[in-house]
């Protein structure tokens, strides 16, 4: 028995040394040297924190660029996806609602213009960046609403577009909050 006892403790040591003290600490430090110092990075306006760039937040307003829908509410305590299938229908009822909530609000628009992103949820409900197609489809609202050239609002949305890592990694994409408040900057 002491043949088996006596390895499986120090084992069972090593790792708990290892994965509750070792590890944890690890990812603190790498945290505390990641931008934002392991809490976020923060957006302001005007002195003031208005949001944290990784994390999406709802605009209620018409005159700002919307991001995905969110199955949490935008809640950052706990994000979460609505976990239906393409086939539920009652999600099938969610995003044909969206769909025409969007056409209510953005006039003009064809149906199979519209980017799957814009009417359904990301995996954690918290995605806060769009595709340019998904903030671009936007830009007639928002100049037609601000009173802004077409023009300036895509420019804009290109200035803000970010490439893929190295060219070749991830999609190219625009987060929603920064580009809201350059677009708040803008006149």
């Amino acid at each position: 028995m002491k043949k088996y006892l006596f390895p499986s403790l120090r084992l069972t040591l090593v790792l708990l040394v290892l994965l509750c003290v070792i590890y944890p600490l690890f990812i603190m430090l790498v945290g505390k040297v990641a931008p934002g110092s392991g809490d976020g990075v923060k957006v302001y306006r005007n002195g003031k924190v208005i949001g944290y760039e990784n994390i999406a937040q709802a605009f209620k307003s018409d005159k700002y660029f919307q991001p995905r829908p969110s199955a949490v509410g935008y809640n950052a305590a706990g994000s979460g996806a609505s976990n239906a299938g393409p086939t539920n229908p009652d999600y099938l009822k969610k995003v044909n609602a969206a769909i025409d909530t969007f056409m209510v609000h953005n006039p003009g628009i064809n149906k199979s213009d519209i980017p799957a992103e814009i009417v359904t949820a990301s995996g954690s409900g918290l995605d806060p960046d769009l595709s340019p197609e998904g903030a671009k489809i936007q830009v007639k609202r928002i100049a037609r609403l601000r009173n802004i050239p077409e023009n300036n609002v895509i420019k804009l949305v290109d200035e803000h577009t970010e490439k893929p890592l190295l060219g070749l990694f991830g999609p190219a994409k625009v987060n929603v909050l920064k580009l809201n408040v350059a677009l708040d900057e803008l006149k």
